[in-house]
């Protein structure tokens, strides 16, 4: 889980679908459902260039 007390971006790369904030963030950034994005995760892990990768190579 996330330490909300510390500031910066040490895992900007990473997805983490269990936090409702990054679940929203990140599905607007890519502009698909949590459902999507979620099996996106499940299919590519947590990265989030490899998980945007995949996501261009089903639209």
């Amino acid at each position: 889980m996330d330490n909300k007390q510390k500031t910066g971006n040490p895992d900007k790369d990473r997805i983490n679908v269990k936090e409702s904030y990054e679940l929203e963030y990140w599905s607007k950034k890519f502009k698909v459902t949590p459902d999507q994005l979620k099996q996106a995760v499940k299919s590519a892990g947590t990265s989030a260039i490899e998980v945007e990768k995949l996501l261009k190579k089903l639209k």
